[in-house]
């Protein structure tokens, strides 16, 4: 599955955790790890240009962040990000340099990229959003089975892999669009610059340079 590994889906120059991807084939292996990742980087940070906020908190100096918002570590918020009112972010989050975390959104067990926008009424867990990509208002990635089973990731010719993880969100390329309203089901993986649209409900791979509409149905190559 060439398109779902993380030399196709991601430019890691364009993420403050590149070294959490080292030594791995798919993003989701860095789930498990982006806690105790963030741990240690955190203190090795430009004090410069970020200040620590708490317990495992780092927030660089130009980011913008709303009284409102609830930043709960381990977490990092990147140069010129913006985390607006109500945000509520539970832990284990990298935010990139001029991310938009919108009102009432909600992160948890998370890399943004740089230039990531989830600005309106997002839930995004267990998951990886790729350079540029953007969620439209509503659209969340849903990380846990209805029957509580591990993850399988599918592609659409039928090949599978077993990632072991029983939460697991979404892998978003750089440059995806997603759509108000839809919802990326446990194990979706967006390859990069394909565009799902609103009220869509999404599972398994979406090639690269696809446009998504419904469930199983790509309707033509961008």
């Amino acid at each position: 599955m060439e398109q779902a590994k993380i030399k196709s889906m991601y430019n890691l120059n364009e993420t403050i955790a590149a070294d959490l991807f080292q030594g791995k084939d798919y993003p989701w292996e860095v789930l498990p790890e982006i806690s105790e990742f963030i741990k240690k980087l955190g203190p090795t940070l430009d004090p410069e240009k970020f200040e620590k906020r708490g317990e495992d908190v780092w927030v660089a100096k130009s980011a913008k962040v709303f009284d409102s918002a609830y930043l709960n570590g381990p977490l990092i918020i990147d140069e010129d990000a913006e985390v607006r009112q109500c945000a509520f972010v539970r832990g284990s989050a990298i935010v990139g340099k001029n991310c938009v975390v919108g009102n009432s959104t909600e992160l948890k067990n998370v890399v943004l990229f740089n230039n990531v926008q989830v600005p309106h009424y997002n839930y995004v867990g267990d998951s990886v959003l790729g350079y540029k990509s953007h969620m439209g208002a509503g659209s969340i990635t849903s990380n846990v089975k209805s029957d509580k089973t591990l993850v399988v990731v599918k592609s659409r010719d039928g090949e599978e892999i077993e990632t072991g993880l029983k939460k697991f969100g979404a892998m978003l390329g750089d440059n995806v669009e997603v759509g108000c309203n839809s919802v990326l089901n446990p194990g979706t993986v967006v390859c990069p610059r394909s565009n799902i649209y609103p009220l869509s409900p999404v599972r398994g791979v979406v090639e690269a340079d696809s446009i998504f509409k419904s469930q199983d149905n790509i309707v033509k190559k961008n």
